[in-house]
């Protein structure tokens, strides 16, 4: 299939005349200078520091991210936005149109001309070769526009996960500029290309050079381009008759009611004098004291009665939750509703505890028995919803629970100490009991001795002196 002679990054140039004598009037003047005035909005445009600066911004984030966002979808839709910059500079389209700015007649030149009749232009085949170009460059800003689009939709849904949301702000915030610049470009195309059509016309009709044969040159850039990019042609027609509907209104307005409009915008108000306002002060007063009231006597707000209702809520669906699946539903609704609520403290509570459900609802699809498990994950969602009290002993972090551990360790390690000093000094005293009632024994048993001792001297001496009456000695 052959390609486009627009579409293609180097058009070729036509071998003939760029510029050719032609009969000038004031028309054709003022086709000249509008095409120029044209020709310089683009330029501007292409050349603008800012649109420089945008483009070497997606260079270095591509260049940082080349390694560790490779497979990401949004670095792939940006590394699209950075061909359709590279074309952009490689078909040189700047140039192209500042050497259609040189072959045009000055002002100068513009008005000998007039008097003179005729003048210099751009040939018939340097006009369809521009015209080439920028048919071509409008169709690489329509699809520059769909990529920056879709690029813009991808960070964005990154930023809704709550993923790389520092790196997808600056994305965003520059694809945004990007968008921007490029429609700039696409609107400045459209007259460019409307100027070039009547030149050519007139060139046409006076030295025709026909260039393009097998290619006819579309009416319109909304024509070429379809349906779905013809609206980025439009420039903002809803504000433009927002503002022809106040000038309208406005005109409508009778004399007295303009000068007090503009009384009321002269009127500048001194910061060290009282104002009189027109606000009756009684009703305010009135609603200020009853909520000073309500205050006092412990009553809640309309907002604090719509927080406890909606908890409430939650609580008594997650106590008829019957598995894990149904518990997250429940707590993915409370959670977005504590994000709209700027409750924040909840929010990351009942984040925690959705990542434990997810995890547990695996089990479950496992095949596992759970049931203690819900009954002691309904508690804690219970609580999270509303943290009042100490913590669950699962819902404390894991820093809180190194610091009860380690001080439970330092105590039974003090309280070691202290008895080992303690044990030491009950040894030593119970060894001395222990001596001393040893002591005491030994007296005892010598005494005891001694006595039986005796006792049996006395028995055998007195059975000795016995034998030996009786025998007559």
């Amino acid at each position: 299939m052959a390609v486009e002679l627009w579409n293609r990054v180097n058009v070729p140039f036509p071998s003939a005349v760029s510029a050719v004598r032609v009969p000038f009037t004031a028309q054709t003047a003022a086709d000249v200078e509008t095409l120029l005035t044209e020709s310089e909005n683009v330029l501007k445009l292409v050349r603008s520091e800012i649109l420089q600066t945008e483009v070497r911004l997606l260079y270095e984030l591509l260049y940082v991210l080349n390694n560790s966002y490779r497979g990401n979808k949004t670095f792939k839709a940006l590394k699209q936005v950075e061909q359709c910059a590279n074309r952009l500079k490689n078909m040189k389209l700047d140039a192209a149109l500042q050497e259609l700015s040189d072959l045009c007649p000055n002002r100068i030149q513009r008005q000998l001309s007039i008097k003179d009749g005729q003048c210099f232009v751009p040939s018939q085949p340097r006009l369809e070769w521009i015209c080439l170009k920028v048919l071509g460059a409008a169709r690489l800003m329509s699809c520059a526009l769909s990529r920056c689009s879709r690029a813009f939709t991808l960070s964005k849904q990154q930023m809704k996960w709550e993923e790389f949301v520092i790196l997808n702000v600056v994305i965003t915030s520059m694809l945004s500029r990007l968008w921007v610049i490029f429609r700039g470009v696409l609107l400045a195309l459209s007259g460019l290309y409307r100027q070039l059509l009547e030149l050519l016309g007139d060139v046409a009709r006076a030295q025709p050079m026909p260039f393009l044969t097998d290619f006819s040159l579309p009416a319109d850039l909304a024509q070429f381009l379809g349906s779905s990019d013809a609206l980025l042609l439009t420039k903002h027609p809803a504000h433009s008759r927002a503002r022809q509907e106040k000038k309208q209104a406005a005109k409508k307005l009778p004399a007295e009611a303009k000068k007090t409009c503009t009384q009321k915008r002269k009127l500048k108000e001194d910061l060290g004098v009282a104002v009189k306002r027109g606000v009756g002060l009684g009703a305010d007063r009135k609603s200020f004291f009853k909520l000073c009231r309500t205050f006092a006597e412990g009553k809640s707000t309309p907002k604090q009665m719509c927080r406890a209702d909606r908890r409430h809520e939650f609580q008594k669906r997650v106590r008829e939750a019957a598995s894990f699946s149904h518990m997250e539903i429940r707590v993915d609704e409370m959670i977005r509703w504590c994000k709209s609520q700027r409750m924040g403290k909840e929010k990351r509570l009942l984040t925690f505890l959705r990542l434990k459900c997810r995890q547990m609802k695996c089990l479950e699809a496992a095949g596992y028995n759970v049931q203690r498990k819900l009954q002691t994950f309904k508690k804690e969602a219970c609580w999270a919803s509303s943290p009042e009290g100490s913590a669950p002993k699962t819902l404390r972090s894991l820093a809180s629970r190194r610091r009860s551990v380690h001080g439970i360790i330092c105590f039974h390690s003090l309280r070691r100490r202290f008895m080992m000093r303690g044990g030491v000094k009950k040894k030593e005293q119970a060894g001395r009991q222990r001596r001393a009632r040893l002591s005491g024994d030994d007296q005892r048993s010598r005494t005891a001795r001694e006595a039986t001792h005796r006792s049996t001297d006395s028995d055998t001496h007195d059975d000795i002196d016995d034998i030996f009456a009786s025998a007559g000695l």
